[in-house]
């Protein structure tokens, strides 16, 4: 490392955090970048002396490699025509993973998006987190249908092609469980972002506003206070959701990441239900019933409920309130050296737009505001970057969301203040990686 970069970092971990302000971070910039530029000069140099490969100096006396790697010389594979495109070979590890034991059976279980591995905002559909309650199915759509009915004037039954004709809407926003980071409640009990915070992605659907349909069917507005939307598969999943909301932003879905759902995501029709938890974002929609009242369905009142420390359950918490995470550095990852890092990471809020995004490295005692990269969106995620130099110590990198109504993400003794211990869902607490000496990061909770 090069004197003028020491030096440099020298001035910055005594900074409070080690956070860089931007005349001293574009100084460390230029150095880095320089000292960067020479080692990878020397290496290369190195690697092509030992390969008794033939070296020139260039202009400015640096070496420059001659040898042409086999990809650049010869011709490539043909073009994958008639078939569907696939990540690289290099990329085979990023996966949806499954918990073990999470479920008695693998037809209820998760498989949880890789957080930690992800770029921007938007999942692709084929690390969308899964959750079902009686495995997927791969629906004919030219059988599926969807009824309408209740206290509406003329009830009606769409086929997939009777919708598709309707005005669409394509949207961006995030889909969360209700349970994700549950089993923090009590304590540390999961050691990667992929498991703590997986059961989250965010997505481009498209399709019918649902207030399109209730709209031509005549809904009653004088008594009309709810509708009940019901799956296709086999636990029949039914949820309650208000006619406000309803006739607001709800999308019946038949895209998703611009191409038809894929199938373990609800082909060939779901509800999307913005900012409100996942289980109410019915999948194989079939049906929905205009009410007057609650339904009272068995995943409302016995399922997906908090409980409370008198031991009390509340009933119908829908709304995923505003949070974040940091994706990298996190736990299970591996800091190789001191110096600079990009820390970075997701926030959202079910009731609207991120307003900012605060991290800590120090366990919450002193704030830095990240920077929030567009697009921001109502009820999508919004990603956050900041600059870190890491000086070799211990720290506790932390990130604090707060969303366009003011809300402040808690911290986790705040929100078990309200809520206790023995809760499964809703959880939003502050999350709090540990980063040690030699540069393992494990989740830690500060309260």
């Amino acid at each position: 490392m090069s004197q003028e970069l020491k030096k440099i970092i020298g001035r910055i971990v005594k900074a409070p955090e080690g956070f860089l302000d931007a005349a001293t971070l574009e100084e460390a910039r230029k150095a880095r970048r320089s000292f960067m530029g020479k080692a990878l000069a020397m290496g290369a140099g190195v690697a092509a002396s030992t390969a008794a490969a033939s070296t020139a100096a260039s202009s400015d006396g640096e070496p420059a490699i001659l040898n042409l790697p086999t990809h650049s010389k010869t011709l490539g594979q043909s073009v994958a025509a008639l078939g569907y495109g696939m990540p690289s070979q290099w990329e085979k590890n990023l996966q949806r993973r499954e918990s073990p034991g999470l479920t008695r059976v693998s037809q209820a279980s998760v498989s949880f998006t890789p957080l930690q591995g992800l770029f921007g905002i938007i999942t692709p559909s084929g690390l969308h987190f899964e959750r079902h309650h009686q495995g997927w199915h791969d629906i004919d759509p030219s059988q599926h249908r969807l009824m309408i009915n209740g206290l509406v004037k003329q009830e009606r039954v769409f086929s997939m092609d009777d919708l598709m004709r309707l005005p669409s809407v394509s949207r961006i926003h995030f889909i969360e469980c209700g349970a994700n980071t549950g089993a923090e409640w009590g304590n540390v009990a999961l050691p990667t972002v992929q498991y703590t915070h997986g059961m989250l992605s965010c997505s481009e659907f498209t399709g019918v506003l649902l207030s399109t349909l209730l709209e031509m069917c005549g809904y009653d507005k004088r008594t009309a206070k709810y509708v009940l939307a019901e799956g296709a598969d086999g636990s029949s999943m039914t949820r309650t959701i208000s006619i406000d909301r309803a006739m607001d932003d709800v999308i019946v879905a038949w895209a998703m990441n611009g191409e038809m759902l894929r199938p373990e995501n609800g082909y060939p029709l779901r509800l999307v239900v913005p900012g409100v938890q996942g289980v109410s974002w019915v999948k194989y929609l079939r049906r929905i019933e205009v009410g007057d009242q609650r339904y009272d369905t068995k995943d409302e009142t016995i399922h997906y409920i908090d409980m409370m420390p008198d031991g009390m359950h509340r009933q119908y918490t829908s709304v995923q309130e505003c949070k974040s995470v940091i994706t990298a550095p996190s736990g299970g990852q591996i800091l190789l050296d001191k110096g600079y890092y990009n820390v970075t990471g997701l926030a959202w809020s079910g009731r609207g737009k991120i307003k900012r995004v605060d991290v800590s490295a120090d366990g919450g005692r002193n704030w830095r505001t990240a920077r929030l990269e567009t697009p921001l969106l109502s009820k999508a995620l919004t990603r956050f970057n900041i600059d870190w130099v890491w000086d070799g110590s211990p720290a506790i990198l932390q990130s604090r969301a707060i969303d366009e109504t003011g809300y402040v993400q808690p911290k986790i003794s705040q929100l078990r203040a309200v809520r206790g211990t023995k809760s499964i869902y809703h959880n939003n607490a502050i999350q709090s990686w540990q980063v040690h000496p030699n540069g393992e990061v494990t989740n830690v909770q500060v309260s």
